[in-house]
């Protein structure tokens, strides 16, 4: 029996639906009035990628978008993060890093594609160094998830991620001027407080503790239901969970680091519930699915309003 999660799951209509709906979310947040057209063109991108990310490694065993549409869903909620081009253009290059870098399993011998995900990872520190501190993690889950750790794709990384900051400080050499760089890197090593929130607001708290309560149970719900997937895909469902619990280690470290952190979180997390919402049907799990609807789509109003 078809629910009404499984509908929506299966329906061709979903994913442009929920475009529409993201471009008036976009509108209301500002979009026109502020002239956010590159924040939205990297959200627009993003949403592109994560279809690209689940077809081409078939996160979903049956034809869904819903990885796309959760991802969609998610970041309207965090629609008070719209303004940020940093994080936007972040956001983009680390889900195109992950496109590159999935073809990489269990391939030991494929430096040029490390080489290209890690140089889209070097650009993106490029907007914000804070994403080096991702890099070790990075690693560690090639050796454990993705099993393509070796020494020649671990120098291809290195030579990767370093690519962009050559070009860069090549032409800071060209033009006798240096202070940008100091800035850069000196953020890198600004600490604030550990487990400090002061700086955070109630819409920032809640919208943080929704997309957790939702990685939490889409890891759940895969760890009771992966038996069904391939090898493959639970080592990429293990990246993504992994990831996510590294992320949320990161924010209570350095909460400063909410808006950057929070847009990854999403990225990591919209497969995991793209996950739940296609693969079950239960009565439970369509009445579960109806709630974290409208429980997005009230977090979307009440952060729109505020």
């Amino acid at each position: 029996m078809k629910r009404l999660q499984n509908k929506v799951s299966d329906s061709k209509l979903s994913l442009p639906i929920t475009s529409v709906y993201a471009i008036g979310v976009w509108v209301l947040a500002g979009l026109i009035q502020e002239a956010w057209w590159i924040q939205f063109g990297c959200f627009a991108l993003s949403v592109y990628l994560m279809a690209v990310l689940n077809n081409s490694n078939a996160l979903i065993r049956i034809h869904s978008r819903m990885v796309s549409c959760s991802f969609i869903m998610l970041t309207c909620t965090a629609c008070f993060l719209f303004a940020s081009l940093h994080e936007a253009v972040c956001t983009m290059l680390m889900a195109a890093t992950y496109v590159v870098l999935f073809q990489t399993y269990q391939d030991k011998e494929a430096p040029g594609l490390t080489f290209y995900s890690f140089l889209l990872l070097g650009l993106s520190s490029l907007v914000d160094i804070q994403i080096i501190c991702l890099l070790p993690f990075l690693w560690l889950l090639m050796l454990t998830n993705l099993q393509s750790l070796s020494w020649r794709n671990f120098f291809a990384s290195l030579l990767g991620v370093t690519l962009p900051y050559w070009f860069a400080l090549g032409w800071s050499a060209y033009q006798s001027d240096f202070t940008l760089w100091a800035d850069h890197f000196a953020s890198l090593v600004t600490f604030q407080t550990p487990f400090d929130f002061s700086g955070l607001d109630t819409h920032h708290v809640v919208t943080l503790c929704f997309v957790t309560v939702l990685a939490i149970f889409g890891t759940l719900h895969y760890w009771r239901a992966s038996y069904l997937d391939k090898i493959r895909n639970r080592m990429l469902y293990g990246f993504f969970i992994r990831m996510h619990l590294f992320l949320l280690l990161l924010f209570f470290l350095q909460p400063q680091r909410y808006d950057l952190l929070l847009r990854l979180m999403i990225l990591n997390t919209a497969p995991l519930v793209a996950h739940f919402i296609a693969l079950t049907q239960q009565r439970v799990t369509n009445i579960i699915f109806c709630v974290i609807t409208l429980a997005a789509l009230f977090l979307t109003i009440y952060n729109l309003w505020m």
